[in-house]
């Protein structure tokens, strides 16, 4: 029977589905510690050897795409379909959808632009392969995968976050590590302004969507294991830019709340496991507690909502400051404000510069925004015949 004209296929990417072994749904993160716990069989120690070979070769092929948003969805939090369908997340662009709502026979991807998108990457990683004079293999990797996760660590580390890979506060953040604002709101029974009454700082715009309730994928303090592992926390309270978490099985019980700065590394949408070949581990206070840990996850996590996919890229780009050190600028004289001094900017910290006057002490210093109106680019002055105070004077 002919098939409809205005019917889309993507045949040149059903043959590499059927190909792929790796079973990237909503828990495969969860599946992997199974299969981690009972490293004892020799089906589970394959695994482990082929999830540790396959992310080496992304690790490998993986070059940052030229402009890699476009691998990411721009939408807002994403909610889980409540209709009972078994929820799973495209390995294109990390949204969380329902099985039975994604495109191919594999379900793998939320629509024919992603299998698409998909298909075309493993050709240019194998493409890559043959230019870098690797053998060809049966399975290309996608360049994007694991590589640009770890990737986006290393940037956000180099951006200045503050944060080192393992959330260790570094810079000015290790100076103000002594206030715990967690127990200093919760003593005096204080509410936070949130980060959206800003609108000079990161993501101001879209941190109504962080709400109570929301579920992340965050790093498991609680566990035992020789590598990095990681569990499903609810979000209690948000306060600024940081959340108090509670992680899943604990229900009601608040002893093991912990407060989180979102912006860390280590917070992930939920699906990000699965998507990295990362391992889902109950914590050890709560381990026994459930015996059936999958069913458990998909009743909390059905009709919930997590961060978007893109979270962390929008938060890097929007801590990209134009400011360096060193750089010249005219500012208002604090000592007579009718005129303007030259200045040098000595630091930036989140968009906000210490300015030395340039014939002024050390100790002489100006704090403001990078934004403020008190502050011109050199030359401001003699345009618009306003009065400086010239070195030396």
């Amino acid at each position: 029977m002919e098939k409809p004209r205005g019917t889309e296929e993507a045949p040149s990417s059903e043959p590499m589905e059927e190909e792929e072994e790796d079973d990237l749904d909503l828990f495969g993160g969860y599946d992997s510690f199974r299969s981690y716990n009972s490293s004892a069989g020799s089906e589970s120690s394959s695994y482990l050897e082929e999830s540790s070979e396959a992310e080496n070769e992304d690790r490998e092929a993986g070059e940052l795409p030229t402009s890699p948003l476009h691998l990411f969805s721009s939408a807002n939090n994403r909610s889980l379909d409540g209709s009972g369908s078994e929820p799973a997340v495209c390995e294109m662009c990390g949204i969380v959808g329902t099985r039975e709502a994604f495109f191919s026979k594999t379900k793998r991807f939320c629509s024919v632009s992603c299998s698409r998108s998909y298909s075309s990457n493993s050709k240019k990683a194998s493409i890559l392969a043959r230019l870098q004079g690797k053998p060809p293999t049966k399975k290309a990797k996608v360049l994007h995968k694991a590589a640009w996760s770890a990737k986006i660590g290393a940037f956000l580390h180099a951006q200045g976050t503050g944060q080192l890979a393992d959330g260790t506060p570094t810079g000015q953040d290790a100076l103000v590590l002594g206030f715990d604002w967690g127990k200093f709101l919760k003593d005096h029974s204080y509410k936070a302004a949130p980060v959206s009454c800003f609108k000079h700082v990161p993501l101001y715009d879209q941190w109504e969507d962080v709400m109570k309730g929301m579920k992340v994928e965050v790093l498991n303090s609680d566990a035992v294991l020789p590598s990095r592992v990681y569990w499903i926390a609810t979000v209690i309270q948000a306060a600024g830019y940081r959340v108090l978490l509670r992680y899943e099985g604990f229900e009601n019980d608040a002893s093991h709340d912990f407060w989180c700065n979102l912006g860390t590394v280590d917070v992930h949408p939920i699906g990000w496991c699965a998507i990295n070949s990362k391992i889902l581990v109950p914590p050890r206070t709560i381990h026994a507690k459930f015996t059936d840990w999958k069913s458990y996850l998909m009743k909390r996590l059905v009709g919930s909502r997590t961060l978007p996919a893109d979270f962390h890229i929008k938060m890097v780009e929007s801590m990209k400051y134009p400011f360096r050190q060193g750089m010249r600028l005219e500012v208002v004289d604090k000592t007579q404000v009718s005129r303007t001094r030259m200045a040098v900017v000595d630091t930036v910290i989140g968009g906000r510069l210490r300015l030395l006057y340039e014939d002024g002490d050390s100790d002489d210093d100006f704090w403001c925004h990078m934004w403020s109106p008190l502050i011109h680019p050199v030359g401001w002055s003699r345009r618009v015949g306003h009065g400086i105070k010239m070195s030396g004077q």
